[in-house]
């Protein structure tokens, strides 16, 4: 089965970004023009959103667990929060004034991560937009953010081949792998199995990594 949605060409704005709502109903994509469009897989693909931001290259984009919001992360560092339900604008959280490459809900979407060309992975609180803290130690631009299941554990990996494993509570660094200097474009956490968390991380050193023990255990 294959379904094709349709971009309305006389729309400037390339789609650079998407992200899949978990239950696969919705597909939410950036553009280069920073406009937000949403969705409905259900629907035959129909466009249900689309939010204007402040015309800054979209470069990264998620989607909350629920389906109720919409995160995006924009070349001028700025990150918005959009309310689906509504179709209104929720937040224009704090600007990480660099580049943002990479925004991530929490599974209880409490949190959103968001982090890019700063080298700091920034924690706002969903509902109030406040930025609850600020996590440092990569040494050079973030790529990729994922959370784990529980929402325990932060993966992040970076432009220097580091892989960061910050714990939530203790708002820290835990473990960090560095196997390649090679760029990590892509960390995703395994299907947990036992009491053990592992993920998986691809970059441009060609080739896919698997590690057991998420903390270096």
């Amino acid at each position: 089965m294959k379904a094709v949605i349709s971009i309305d060409e006389n729309r400037a704005g390339e789609i650079w970004a998407i992200a899949l709502s978990e239950d696969g109903q919705y597909l939410a994509a950036t553009s280069y023009d920073g406009r937000i469009n949403i969705w409905d897989n259900l629907a035959d693909g129909a466009k249900i959103r689309e939010f204007e931001t402040k015309g800054s290259f979209g470069m990264s984009i998620d989607l909350s667990v629920d389906g109720r919001f919409t995160a995006s992360g924009h070349e001028n560092g700025g990150v918005y929060v959009f309310n689906n339900d509504t179709g209104r604008l929720l937040h224009s959280l704090p600007s990480l004034v660099k580049p943002v490459r990479a925004v991530a809900f929490s599974p209880g979407c409490k949190l959103l991560a968001a982090a890019g060309d700063s080298k700091v992975i920034a924690l706002y609180d969903v509902l109030s937009g406040e930025q609850v803290a600020n996590l440092t130690g990569h040494g050079a631009w973030v790529f990729s953010l994922d959370w784990s299941d529980t929402g325990e554990y932060l993966l992040s990996g970076g432009y220097d081949g580091k892989v960061k494993v910050w714990s939530i509570d203790q708002r820290t660094c835990v473990a960090t792998h560095s196997e390649t200097e090679k760029t990590i474009w892509s960390a995703k956490w395994l299907p947990k199995v036992g009491r053990n968390e592992g993920f998986a991380t691809a970059g441009a050193n060609k080739s896919i990594s698997f590690y057991r023990e998420a903390t270096g255990g």
